[in-house]
């Protein structure tokens, strides 16, 4: 029996809580359905993070990533929720979900979604020779 979708997010601690550094997950299957047509909306997810005290458990992400298969939502409201989603159950210091869905009808959308912890400053970027 294949492991059904779940809307759950597991979660474990970061081993290196002292240490800001970036978390990059790619989700290239990402798939919803078109709340207007009910056909299937393909996009690949770029989540993004600095994280403060918890991970993301990764089978548990895609597992939650499956749960909208069967959903339909516009782009911009499944982008939204997905980062609400993962920033209830992380609070990170910092997260960017890029999701670049798929041409539909000749038109391709990208949706880009930010969360910052207010105390939490990105460390200033080093350029080596």
């Amino acid at each position: 029996m294949p492991t059904p979708p779940s809307k759950t997010l597991e979660t474990f601690p970061n081993p290196r809580a002292g240490r800001d550094y970036t978390i990059r997950i790619r989700i290239p299957e990402f798939t919803c359905l078109c709340p207007k047509t009910g056909q299937p909306d393909f996009a690949e997810l770029l989540i993004e993070y600095v994280p403060d005290q918890l991970c993301v458990e990764l089978k548990a992400l895609k597992l939650y990533i499956w749960g909208y298969r069967g959903e339909g939502h516009f782009h911009e409201a499944v982008t939204n929720r997905i980062m609400d989603d993962l920033v209830a159950a992380l609070q990170p210091k910092f997260m960017r979900l890029t999701a670049e869905f798929k041409v539909r009808g000749g038109i391709y959308t990208t949706v880009v979604a930010e969360h910052r912890q207010s105390d939490w400053r990105s460390p200033a970027s080093v350029t080596l020779p």
